[in-house]
């Protein structure tokens, strides 16, 4: 079990320095864009901060999932992509584990950090 987290760990270490590595700041570049657009989306419509209402309230989780995935999905998609040649290409090998990890980490995370952000940040709501 040890050599399993030690692979995953030092994959994603590696993934950083290997050949690819600009996808680590465009694609949470382009997420943020994402997520500061629907905050600002958000705060407009006066809403609450996405996240703590996705976590609290289960009455619309469904819909603002949807809303969310079409804002940001083809991004993750993008991300598992890349992710994925890269495994190819370098470990020749895909562990579709480690692409969702750095799928998430990549856009969803920031997206969503975000979005609640602006939406909190935004003046005048």
């Amino acid at each position: 079990m040890d050599d399993f987290w030690s692979r995953i760990a030092g994959n994603l270490t590696d993934r950083a320095q290997g050949p690819m590595n600009f996808r680590f700041v465009l694609q949470p570049v382009v997420a943020s864009i994402f997520g500061v657009l629907s905050g600002l989306r958000d705060a407009k419509a006066h809403r609450p901060p996405y996240l703590w209402t996705l976590l609290v309230n289960s009455a619309h989780r469904g819909d603002m999932i949807k809303d969310g995935w079409k804002s940001v999905g083809k991004v993750f998609i993008v991300a598992l992509v890349f992710d994925v040649i890269y495994q190819i290409v370098v470990l020749r090998f895909v562990y579709s584990g480690e692409a969702l990890i750095v799928g998430f980490v990549l856009t969803i995370a920031p997206y969503v950090i975000l979005r609640g952000l602006v939406n909190r940040l935004t003046p005048g709501k």
